[in-house]
């Protein structure tokens, strides 16, 4: 599985940005099949998950996005989305799609795209 993250960039606060994540060599059993998120780092900081897409179905987030981020898988494209609305300053960082096969445990990470946020 590879991981092709796009969609960062700068963003005044209370803008919108949206990131998308393609993966490459799944079919759709497998697309499915997958656990998804997105990860962000910011500068001096651990790597914090702030949404994830489980393979039942069942989205959640970070309590500092919930209401403002959504995350969504894109069939057509073999994508996991994520639509940042009301940015604040504080969701500055290096975002990172991941992807977690539940049969082997494996672990997938984009390259990281970077989203500044300025007040």
């Amino acid at each position: 599985v590879q991981l092709q993250a796009s969609g960062g960039g700068l963003v005044q606060a209370g803008g919108s940005r949206k990131l998308s994540c393609k993966t490459s060599r799944m079919i759709l059993s497998e697309f499915w099949r997958h656990n998804m998120g997105w990860y962000r780092q910011a500068p001096g900081t651990q790597r914090e998950l702030v949404a994830i897409s489980p393979n039942t179905g069942a989205t959640n987030y970070a309590e500092s996005v919930r209401g403002r981020f959504t995350i969504s898988r894109d069939t057509t494209k073999r994508a996991v989305n994520l639509q940042m609305n009301s940015l604040k300053p504080e969701d500055t960082g290096v975002y990172f799609c991941y992807v977690h096969d539940p049969a082997t445990g494996r672990e997938y990470w984009g390259q990281g795209t970077q989203v500044t946020v300025s007040s």
